[in-house]
């Protein structure tokens, strides 16, 4: 049952970093929290359309934190917390469903076996201490950072035909351009923008993480890309919105593909030429 429910977690977690790139913008791991706000949404019937039709229970409710923190959060009264100590770089997800359930509903153990997770506490809510949600009951799974599940996350992300990285920056084509080197044989066959594009003296650098760049022209003018957006501050772009970008956004995209600057997650490319 977990094959499906693994397309149905993966589905959403690439809508959460499309739609919902901000709840990944303080973390290290991006991944692990589209991941687990993806768990969220599927379990309390937030999520789109999906590879596999994920079963809606009403009364759901999903609360997650780090293992550890949430334990210190609890105190040094909570018993029931012994069995299982806490531990770094582990999630910890509290899953509250209505108590007519005899057994943890078989959804919420189909999802939480695809993620990774595995079950460490199950019982009353009340026995919890949970008193907002004393007349249900609750599952506790514990998820550690850097499953494989992760890795497949990535791999759609940075793929060939995905855009989004993992803080919500593309990494690859902003348009299907053309990308040439110095020496290219297709230069001639550049569309003029194009052209002009890779030919014309212009400084880019990055401004900040999430696709925001300034391009700098031989005349000394400054421009703001957003490859997010697909937008620049330059009068073409301002005034005729050219189809595949103005120079500035192309510039910007071929000096991304040639790993000459950051791209927009602020990672380098593999094999940069920037010192």
């Amino acid at each position: 049952m977990s094959d499906p429910y693994l397309s149905a977690v993966l589905d959403e977690a690439e809508r959460v970093a499309e739609q919902h790139d901000q709840i990944a913008r303080s973390t290290d791991d991006p991944a692990h929290e589209y991941l687990r706000y993806a768990v969220l949404r599927l379990l309390e019937g937030e999520a789109a359309e999906t590879s596999v039709d994920v079963l809606d229970i009403s009364g759901v409710t999903v609360g997650y934190g780090e293992d550890d923190a949430m334990f210190e959060s609890w105190g040094d009264d909570v018993e029931w917390w012994d069995d299982i100590p806490p531990r770094e770089e582990c999630t910890r997800f509290r899953i509250f469903y209505p108590d007519k359930h005899e057994l943890v509903p078989r959804v919420i153990v189909d999802v939480m076996a695809a993620l990774g997770a595995w079950r460490v506490w199950a019982g009353t809510a009340a026995a919890c201490g949970s008193y907002d949600h004393r007349e249900r009951r609750e599952v506790h799974y514990r998820w550690p950072e850097g499953p494989p599940i992760e890795d497949l996350l990535q791999d759609r992300l940075q793929g060939p035909e995905a855009a989004v990285a993992p803080d919500g920056g593309r990494t690859g084509d902003v348009r299907d351009r053309m990308v040439v080197t110095e020496h290219s044989s297709q230069r001639a066959d550049l569309e003029p923008r194009t052209r002009r594009a890779v030919d014309e003296t212009m400084a880019v650098s990055l401004l900040e993480k999430g696709g925001r760049y300034e391009v700098r022209s031989a005349s000394g003018n400054r421009y703001d890309v957003d490859v997010i957006s697909e937008s620049c501050t330059c009068p073409d772009w301002q005034q005729r919105t050219p189809e595949g970008g103005c120079k500035h956004i192309r510039r910007v995209d071929h000096e991304i593909k040639q790993g000459r600057v950051p791209r927009p997650d602020g990672q380098l490319p593999a094999g940069s030429t920037q010192a």
